[in-house]
Order: structure tokens, then C-alpha cells, then sequence
């Protein structure tokens, strides 16, 4: 594609995950979808492990196939040395058919997306970077635009719909709504580099990703289909100042000699890359989308690399986006539907996550509390199953895309928002290096939490929706599905019942 248009109906700003997958649902939907790139792919990204969620959303956009050729490391479930326990999960046991993961070297996973949505009939543009928006009022109606390569040229493309996809760079948070707010309670670092020659343990999953903690933080190990394996630490920002006297390799090296599990992988490995850190990328914005705008993936919020949420939510917003975009589209609910839909189930997944993330922080607690802790965030009963049941389906994703095709109640984000507060009213990972600020900041996220639950009421516009992907996709009405259901069983009863010989 050598033109830009001076049109499109969608206009999705970065082409990572949540960018490609929102413009290709969009566009197998029959939409004009345009997709500028700041970069020039393959082009480097952390954040390699996906959750078992990502196979059937890349099944909707018909991916899967070529994401199952590629030859990426395969992922059965984790393995974790966690405080005094020992533990791991196998996604074998999830119902269903999305029973394992990839472990990805993202640049070539973010270029065969981005690829893939320019065979779906997505205008994709890389090098090409979004200079300014302007706005009919609180409403994005253009962009102008510059590419990085060729003979520079630059034009305007104007919009019904933006998706801003552009990661931690936050073009509308950052640049324009300024409503991007730090997560207070992880201010972490990250460090991390590439080893080759690790060993695998025999107890764990296959490709299993690997999580042991320390006195300080905890750190990850992802095995790829390059034989290498990433191996990051993750610690308080105040603890890594403590620590840090020498170069950060060697404070790398000293943090993973803190490990036995991290020690005994990598006896016989070699570092084979330069290490590299990363830090303040625990984050959300206040709103995720108002009128004409989105805001998906990173460039809403991040987390924490600990459950490997990333492109999970990545992709869980890229659905639930192009579902409400695509109703609003096609006139079958109004804007306000269609974002407070979208504001709401996607803040649900975050505090979710946000709220077993901070659970799972207090390593003191064990593996039967963060199961019972899981239990509770869940929608689903899942008592009468293994003790680890409701775990396993918040940990792959699949929790999320149930509710988000089976409705979503104001009362279970309520439950969510609460418990999230509740849950970081406890995190005391930090406490005594922080001390008084950290109770400062610990009331600010719980004051955040509560004005969110306060305001979501029986009449919000969002109760009655839930996703719906075939035979296409949009937001389908509770009442209707449960009518249909109605008419099934009235249909069922009246059918003449066997005879009996």
C-alpha cells in the first residue's frame, strides 16, 4: 500500500498485537480500516509469553494456522518456586479446545500479525507516524501523519472511529487526555537477557513458563524456539537502588545467583545478549475510551509481568473493541452504549488481574490462598472442581472471553473493584522501605477503586451486552439470548418424548 487515504473509517494507531488484531476483526467485518506503524517491522518487544485467551481470539481472526507453523515454542503451563511452596499448573486440564499457549520472540510475532492483517484487506502502513490529532471537542476527527522512510512525505487522514494502539507511547493518554496514572504499589523494575544452554526441569510442564520468587522480587524464565531463554528479574524500584553499586550486568547476574531455581536452569547456560531494563510500566489510563476513541492494549494500561497479561489483554481489548465498534457502525446500540460497554468489561479483566497480581505479591500466603483468592474473583463456581480449577481459568485468559460471550454483571465488577482495593490495601511488599507514602499511595488506589464500583449501577448502559462472534461480530443483547434460550426450552418440551420398547 503506497497511499494513505484521505479517509477511513477506522484509523488504528500501532501495529502490535492489539493494533493488528482489532484491524483485522474490523476489517473481516467488511470495515475501512487503516493501520499506521511508527516503525518498520520486525522490530524488538518483550512480553514473549501468551496465554492460552490468545489461540481462540487468533482463531477469530484467522491466524491460528500460521502461528501454529511458525515453529514457536509451545506452552503446556507454568512452573513456580514461590515463597516456601512448590507448585505448577498444566492448561491441559481447562475445558474446551484452547488447552496450551506459544512462548514468542515478538518480533516475529508482531510482524506476522501485522502481516496477516494486510491479507484480511487492512491498509497497513509502517514507518509512518501519527505527528498530531485534532478534535471536534472531546471527539478525534483527523490525524496528520509523516512517514520515517521514502521521501518523507507527510498528509492528514480523517476518521469516524480511533483505536489508539500505540503502546506505552500513549498517544491519547499521554499527549492529549493526560489521564495516564502510575500504579503506585508496582513501581518495579524490570531487568532482564537471553541464555543459551539452559537446563529444563523435569517437574515442570512442557515449555513451561517459570516463575521463582526472592527476598526482593521474583524472577521469570521463557524458554524460545531459538533455544534460548529469557530470563528477567523483577523488584521494587527502591530495592534495586539499594542493590545497584555496580554495572547493570552485574547486578543482573547477582539477582539471579539470589535464585536456586534461576541458579540450577542456567549452571551449564551462557549470556548471550547485552541486559536490558525497563521500569514505570505499571500504569491506566482513567478512562479507556469516550466519544469516537478507544484506547487498547498498552496504550490503556499495563500490569505487571508476573501472569504474563500482556498480550492477553491485548487481545481480550482488541475483541471487545471491534465488537463494540462494530455495533456502533452498523446502528445497533448508540455511542454510549458502545463505550461504556467497553470502559466496563475491559476494567473488569484489569482490576481483576490487578487484584491477583497484588495477592499473589505477598508470598507468605501460599498456594491454597491464592487458589481460594482466584475462586473469589471468578464469575464461574468452581468448587466442586480441583482446588486449583478457578486459578488455572483466570491465569490462561479463558475466565475473560467467557464472560465477555456470556454477558457481564455490574455486580461481579462491583465484587472485582472491591476486592482489588482490598487487595492492595494488604500488599506489603514494600512497606517498610516506603513507610508512610506507601500508605498514601495505597489509599489513593483504593479510593480510585471505590469511586469506579460507586458509579456502576443496574441502569448502566453496559448491563444486557455481551460479545458475539458468529455469524458476525458485535454486541449481542442479554434479552434476546435469553429469549431464544426460552424459546429452545418451550421447543424441547413440547417435542414428543421417545417411546419406550
Amino acid at each position: 500500500m503506497s497511499t494513505l487515504p484521505k479517509f477511513t473509517q477506522v484509523l488504528v494507531i500501532g501495529g502490535g498485537p492489539a493494533g493488528s488484531t482489532t484491524a483485522t476483526l474490523l476489517a473481516r467485518e467488511g470495515f475501512d480500516v487503516t493501520l499506521m506503524e511508527k516503525a518498520v517491522g520486525p522490530r524488538y518487544h518483550i512480553g514473549e509469553s501468551l496465554l492460552p485467551s490468545s489461540m481462540e481470539i487468533l482463531e477469530l481472526t484467522n491466524a491460528k494456522e500460521k502461528v501454529e507453523a511458525y515453529g514457536f515454542q509451545r506452552k503446556e503451563g507454568a512452573y513456580f518456586e514461590w515463597g516456601t511452596d512448590k507448585w505448577s499448573f498444566d492448561f491441559g486440564q481447562l475445558n474446551g479446545k484452547q488447552k496450551y499457549s506459544y512462548h514468542v520472540r515478538r518480533a516475529d510475532f508482531d510482524k506476522l500479525l501485522l502481516d496477516h492483517a494486510t491479507s484480511q484487506g487492512v491498509k497497513v502502513f509502517e514507518g509512518t507516524e501519527v505527528r498530531e490529532l485534532s478534535f471536534n471537542g472531546a471527539r478525534p476527527q483527523s490525524a496528520i501523519w509523516s512517514q520515517n522512510s521514502g521521501d518523507n512525505s507527510s498528509g492528514e487522514i480523517s476518521f469516524d472511529i480511533l483505536v489508539d494502539a500505540s503502546g506505552r507511547a500513549g498517544v491519547m493518554a499521554t499527549r492529549y487526555l493526560k489521564n495516564r496514572q502510575q500504579n503506585q504499589v508496582f513501581q518495579n523494575i524490570a531487568v532482564w537477557g537471553y541464555w543459551k544452554g539452559a537446563g529444563k526441569l523435569t517437574e515442570a510442564p512442557a515449555g513451561a513458563f517459570v516463575g521463582g520468587s526472592t527476598e526482593d522480587g521474583w524472577l521469570w524464565g521463557i524458554p524460545l524456539h531459538d533455544g534460548t531463554l529469557s530470563v528477567g528479574v523483577v523488584m521494587h524500584k527502591e530495592s534495586y537502588k539499594a542493590r545497584r553499586s555496580t554495572s547493570l550486568e552485574e547486578f543482573y547476574l547477582g539477582a539471579i545467583a539470589e535464585s536456586p531455581l534461576m541458579t540450577k536452569l542456567l549452571t551449564q547456560a551462557e549470556l548471550v545478549s547485552s541486559v536490558q531494563a525497563e521500569q514505570d510500566y505499571s500504569y491506566a489510563a482513567e478512562n479507556f475510551c469516550g466519544p469516537g476513541y478507544f484506547l487498547i492494549g498498552d496504550a490503556a494500561c499495563f500490569l505487571d509481568p508476573l501472569l504474563s497479561t500482556g498480550v492477553h489483554l491485548a487481545n481480550l481489548s482488541a475483541l471487545l473493541a471491534s465488537a463494540s465498534i462494530t455495533s456502533l457502525l452498523r446502528n445497533e446500540v448508540s455511542e454510549n452504549q458502545a463505550i461504556s460497554f467497553y470502559e466496563k468489561s475491559y476494567r473488569q479483566a484489569y482490576l481483576r488481574f490487578l487484584s491477583l497480581v497484588s495477592f499473589f505479591y505477598d508470598k507468605k500466603r501460599g498456594t491454597e490462598a491464592y487458589y481460594e483468592e482466584a475462586q473469589e474473583l471468578a464469575h464461574n463456581d468452581y468448587r466442586d472442581s480441583a482446588p486449583n480449577t478457578a486459578f488455572v481459568n483466570l491465569v490462561s485468559g479463558m475466565e475473560d472471553l467467557t464472560e465477555a460471550q456470556n454477558g457481564i454483571d455490574n455486580l461481579v465488577i462491583e465484587k472485582i473493584s472491591q476486592r482489588a482495593a482490598r487487595s492492595l490495601s494488604l500488599e506489603q511488599v514494600q512497606e517498610d522501605l516506603d513507610g508512610e507514602k506507601m500508605d498514601t499511595q495505597i489509599m489513593n488506589v483504593m479510593e480510585g477503586m471505590y469511586t469506579f464500583s460507586k458509579d456502576l449501577s443496574v441502569e448502566a448502559a453496559i448491563d444486557g451486552f455481551y460479545v458475539v462472534t458468529r455469524p458476525r461480530l458485535g454486541l449481542g443483547r442479554v434479552s434476546e439470548k435469553v429469549e431464544e434460550s426460552a424459546q429452545k426450552r418451550l421447543a424441547d418440551s413440547n417435542a414428543p418424548s421417545p417411546s419406550i420398547r
